[in-house]
């Protein structure tokens, strides 16, 4: 467990004084960022209903060369939602019903839910202390000959170490499958998330670094096989319009979506600086004692979909942050082996289970000024002592 761990929460009658006059901070500020962007996302949807192509067409197919460009993958193929690109990932890698898949045991339960809707079964896998993210020391110690793919999770909009993860899977004979849903744009020792193993997936869920206004997806790779079978699973299994070549689904990316998408994309570096801007603002002001990653990549790397700090007392803190007007947020509050959902069978991993218990969320968004990162820090501080 971080050292944070060791920060407990104290309540107090200035802190009920200051809560009265804190102006509320969101978790995500989606507000300001249609304040920002609206009137060229609101064009965007015009634009599409005054086409008349409301399924595929061309916003989908822009969207999706201009994603496959900014990822720097060969392809691109738009789904319904970040969960469905995982599930035909799996599928167009070839996973078969009984094949075991590691994944870390912290990670949000659409990862789990992919790898049982593609057949696979879950094998859980701790993290490092020091990252959150999966550790390739727990992943060999948990394969068996029926594993046969690795999920490795880009989380908080921090990237996995993805030379180890790829040596582990070539010396193990698996598929890896990103879960990129956090890390659009992340990058690490000259790696894109998404592309490094043999295919990548992303969510654009509305509160993602790369948000839709409602719920999209994307899969990328630069295996042409792979990005074939994936646009042949996404839409009814078909080749052209009746020729249906195997039993697939429908899990197309909507064209409104993707226009939404397209005129984010245009301002998604500039908010990625923005995020790190603040992340570095509360890195140096907020006790170190708190602070989670101290790994050694590159901080200027990540790209801060979430800031995580780790303490002992976490609902408490999160009570005495609300009263203060910073709302916060727990990611995850369970470990999955813990859940009703996936207990029967449940490995053990002591790393994740710890992070659960300590780990909260604090505001990050493109919009934090220097008033909200000092409401943020000194409201920490009022809370904690060491």
């Amino acid at each position: 467990m971080a050292s944070g761990a060791g920060i407990r929460v104290l309540g107090s009658r200035y802190g009920a004084a200051v809560a009265a006059r804190a102006k509320v901070l969101p978790l995500v500020d989606l507000a300001a960022q249609y304040a920002e962007v609206g009137p060229d996302i609101e064009r965007a949807v015009l634009r599409v209903c005054r086409s008349l192509r409301y399924v595929g067409g061309e916003e989908v197919s822009a969207f999706e060369a201009a994603f496959a460009t900014y990822t720097g993958a060969s392809h691109a193929i738009g789904v319904a939602n970040g969960t469905d690109a995982l599930e035909l990932a799996l599928t167009a890698t070839g996973l078969h019903p009984g094949d075991e898949v590691l994944i870390p045991a912290n990670t949000f339960v659409a990862t789990a839910e992919a790898v049982h809707a593609a057949g696979g079964t879950v094998r859980f896998v701790d993290v490092r202390a020091d990252t959150g993210l999966i550790d390739v020391d727990s992943a060999a110690e948990r394969l068996t000959s029926a594993t046969r793919a690795i999920i490795p999770v880009h989380l908080y909009g921090r990237m996995v170490d993805m030379e180890a993860i790829l040596a582990f899977g070539r010396s193990h004979d698996l598929t890896v499958i990103e879960d990129a849903a956090q890390a659009h744009g992340a990058r690490r020792g000259g790696l894109a998330a998404g592309t490094a193993g043999h295919a990548g997936c992303f969510s654009f869920y509305p509160g993602k670094n790369l948000g839709a206004v409602g719920d999209a997806g994307a899969v990328v790779t630069n295996d042409a096989a792979i990005a074939e079978r994936v646009r042949l699973l996404r839409d009814h299994g078909r080749h052209g319009h009746e020729n249906h070549a195997v039993i697939a689904r429908n899990s197309r990316l909507d064209p409104m979506q993707a226009a939404v998408l397209t005129v984010k994309l245009e301002h998604l570096d500039r908010w990625t600086q923005s995020r790190r801007a603040a992340a570095s603002a509360l890195r140096e002001r907020l006790d170190p004692a708190v602070l989670d990653w101290t790994g050694n990549a590159d901080p200027l790397e990540e790209v801060h979909h979430l800031f995580p700090i780790l303490v002992e007392d976490r609902d408490a803190m999160q009570v005495a942050l609300r009263k203060r007007g910073v709302m916060t947020g727990v990611h995850y509050r369970h470990h999955l082996p813990s859940t009703p959902a996936f207990r029967e069978g449940a490995a053990s991993c002591p790393v994740a289970a710890s992070r659960a218990r300590h780990q909260l969320s604090l505001p990050m968004h493109p919009h934090l000024d220097d008033a909200a990162i000092e409401q943020i820090v000194e409201g920490v501080a009022a809370c904690a002592i060491g």
